[in-house]
């Protein structure tokens, strides 16, 4: 029988409710209710999360252990992590004695990732492989070789996210070979992706020869929202020593110790016997997934923790298919014309399973609707991010936008992918994809 992980964090906080303190010190709840005894502040022995020294220090490394990496916690999702990243790169590159540094970034980057290059004051080129939409974007070696080889300066880094929201999962590895052959770092998104770690085989970006990379704890595994890790490869010590200082740059200086006890207990449970848990749970996701393709419904994506299913298919665009769901007690990660994408874990056991198909065969199916999104040319760039991100803005109907530079990125998470970057000019092809998934309105620079 394996050996229990110690659990630091959550044995030292039971420890101090137990004595019933006094608490003359933060939060303000003072420790009154169920959950806010648990919610500290960085008294003796409580450790800081950006000084680590003490249990959260340990906790970390039992959590390095089981991811392989040097691993360090964020209380703030993987939003974090990716400007964390970005700042390693940009330290990175200076220490190369790099002037302007940039990064090359598939085209599907998350919103955090476009606000860490603004700060950071990161130029960001990107890759537009044949067949992107605004949710995904495919790289090919070809692609990523062809980007590489032709740059007169290479990149600090290439940035992709793997997986992308939709569960697409290509191979990491031969990315990375790439990147490592062009002396370029390899920064993965991998925020939808913590569990890849306990597949057999691995697909963990980390395993794969990503350079670093971020989890969300919370989106796949028993964590409380916010819980996230950084990780960096063994090999970069250089960049480990530095990691918390790039953390802290970004992070809030009180973090939640409810979030810290979260990511503490699923050390243990992971060390224990989830790896198991996770596959039988995975082979019963799959044959769900078989019975509900034999009965006329479409998949995509290969990740196994998301039923990615194109609606169309089956007569229905994704958000009337959410509707249908909700009615019925079953509430969607995301939908938007063409998708519905469901996140499962083990927590829902055989029971969620057994009830998500049972709603999903009551649906009367439909003949198959024809139309597909319309396809995002490159635009042309007019302003760096910055620039149009700080300038005068006037807010328009979108129609109204075309020729105009598009100033704020606003949109919903999820998806939290934008259509346009600050800086680009709004054309006919993006007005069309604007069109397409309801957008009506656009912040854009205002005219001198």
């Amino acid at each position: 029988m394996k050996q229990r992980m110690e659990t630091p964090i959550c044995d030292f906080v039971r420890e101090y409710v137990e004595k019933d303190p006094l608490r003359l010190h933060m939060p303000g709840h003072k420790g009154f209710g169920e959950t806010e005894a648990f919610d500290l502040t960085e008294v003796a022995g409580a450790d800081s999360l950006y000084e680590a020294a003490g249990i959260i220090k340990k906790s970390e490394e039992y959590a390095s252990q089981l991811f392989g990496a040097h691993t360090f916690y964020s209380t703030e999702g993987s939003s974090l992590c990716v400007r964390a990243m970005l700042a390693l790169c940009k330290q990175t590159a200076l220490q190369r004695g790099v002037k302007n540094p940039w990064i090359l970034a598939g085209r599907n980057a998350h919103k955090s990732f476009l606000s860490g290059a603004m700060l950071l004051d990161l130029e960001v080129r990107w890759l537009w492989p044949t067949g992107a939409d605004y949710l995904s974007c495919p790289v090919t070696e070809q692609d990523l070789e062809a980007a590489l080889s032709s740059a007169e300066e290479k990149p600090v880094a290439v940035y992709l996210t793997n997986p992308d929201y939709l569960g697409n999962l290509p191979s990491l590895a031969p990315l990375a070979n790439i990147c490592h052959k062009h002396g370029v770092l390899l920064a993965v998104d991998n925020a939808h992706g913590a569990y890849l770690k306990f597949l057999t085989p691995s697909l963990h970006p980390i395993d794969q020869g990503a350079d670093l990379c971020c989890d969300s704890a919370h989106k796949t595994l028993p964590v409380l929202t916010g819980g996230a890790y950084l990780h960096l490869a063994k090999r970069h010590r250089e960049l480990a020593s530095c990691a918390k200082e790039m953390l802290a740059l970004f992070g809030s200086t009180s973090p939640s110790y409810l979030i810290l006890q979260s990511l503490d207990r699923v050390n243990a449970l992971l060390s224990e016997n989830y790896r198991e848990q996770l596959a039988d749970f995975l082979a019963l996701a799959e044959k769900t997934k078989c019975r509900l393709q034999k009965n006329g419904f479409v998949f995509t994506g290969q990740e196994p923790l998301k039923f990615t299913v194109k609606t169309k298919y089956y007569g229905y665009t994704g958000n009337e298919v959410a509707d249908f769901l909700a009615k019925r007690g079953i509430v969607s990660e995301f939908a938007d014309p063409d998708h519905l994408l469901l996140m499962l874990t083990p927590q829902i056991g055989k029971e969620g399973l057994a009830r998500l198909e049972a709603a999903l065969l009551s649906l009367p199916k439909r003949e198959k609707i024809h139309s597909v999104p319309p396809k995002l040319s490159a635009p042309p760039v007019r302003m760096m991010p910055k620039e149009a991100f700080f300038a005068p803005k006037v807010s328009c109907p979108v129609e109204e936008a075309v020729g105009r530079v598009l100033s704020s990125v606003l949109l919903s998470c999820p998806p939290a992918v934008p259509v346009l970057v600050c800086g680009e000019e709004v054309t006919e092809s993006a007005l069309a994809v604007f069109r397409y998934y309801g957008v009506t309105r656009l912040w854009v620079v205002k005219e001198s």
